[in-house]
């Protein structure tokens, strides 16, 4: 192995993990503001989910082309395949059928319950250990959603749609603890590319069985250029980071981390839309960046106490 392939494979340090997925959450955050644009300018929403992946699928061939259909890899590769490009058209569909039942603001709740979900997972398989720091962070993730938010329980919750929030949450949090074990050994954007086949299958599946694939070609420019933006940048960039990141912080850290999603969207969306900010989203977002600050400080101090013993 070369130098510079050494230097890809090692892992970041926990610092640079963790603020891989402060962007990656950035990243998934900008879906909603392509999702904006391309409906703005004609696309549908199952055209752009499904140029999302398909476009993805190509850059991320090219990126991993040595290894995306290594012989060592074939036995690998569907499991990667079925599940994760599953679930990832899954939580999708429960989020929006879920929104039939409920307003945006309270499915945004009840889906970023997924961090406790997966704290919960991993406090009974006992792979992760639930810290002080850490259930404290967690408190103030989920205090800071509340905040943004609001309330689900301001008005009445269709037990249907609670049902659809939860299990896409509950879904979300299953998926990140499983990826994190079934890309052991694969390279990211190996692993990348074999979620967006599996995605990408998904969605045109689904547009076969509706009569939909007529209607999969973007009418715009705008839409284009959204589509490939969601591919590039949410998909492509996010996915190799998030997956670099994952091991070396684990499913719970990370999954608080991402709680920077909805702060960074709600920003942006003011920033590019002229959307509001109100101070309950500022005051739901400093107690998001405290959390990453406290699991940072959190992690020097388990450092530190390693190094010690």
């Amino acid at each position: 192995m070369t130098a510079a392939a050494a230097a890809r494979a090692a892992p970041p340090s926990v610092r640079v993990a963790s603020a891989l997925i402060v962007f990656c959450a950035c990243c998934f955050g900008s879906i909603t503001l392509f999702a904006i644009v391309a409906t703005r300018n004609g696309a549908t929403l199952l055209a752009l989910l499904t140029w999302r992946y398909l476009l993805a699928l190509m850059v991320l061939a090219v990126i991993a082309r040595r290894t995306l259909l290594a012989r060592d890899n074939r036995s690998r590769i569907w499991p990667v395949v079925i599940f994760a490009g599953g679930a990832q058209a899954a939580i999708a569909y429960l989020s929006l059928a879920a929104l039939e039942y409920m307003s945006a603001a309270t499915l945004g709740f009840l889906f970023y319950t997924y961090p406790a979900w997966v704290a919960l997972i991993a406090a009974v398989r006992r792979t992760e250990p639930l810290t002080p720091v850490r259930l404290g962070a967690l408190a103030l993730s989920l205090t800071g959603i509340v905040i943004m938010v609001g309330s689900p329980w301001a008005q009445p919750i269709p037990l249907p749609g609670l049902l659809l929030a939860l299990g896409s949450a509950f879904l979300y949090a299953v998926y990140i603890p499983t990826i994190a074990r079934l890309q052991v050994g694969l390279e990211p954007a190996a692993v990348s590319a074999y979620i967006c086949v599996g995605a990408g299958a998904v969605y045109l599946a689904a547009g076969a069985a509706t009569g939909a694939l007529g209607n999969l070609i973007l009418p715009s420019v705008p839409a284009w250029l959204a589509a490939v933006g969601i591919a590039i940048l949410s998909t492509v960039i996010s996915f190799i980071a998030f997956l670099r990141a994952l091991p070396v912080l684990g499913s719970v850290r990370t999954a608080i981390i991402c709680t920077v999603e909805p702060f960074y969207t709600a920003l942006a969306a003011a920033l590019l839309f002229s959307q509001p900010l109100t101070p309950s989203t500022i005051g739901g977002g400093i107690l998001i960046a405290s959390a990453v600050v406290l699991l940072q400080l959190g992690s020097a101090r388990e450092a530190g106490a390693t190094v010690a013993a």
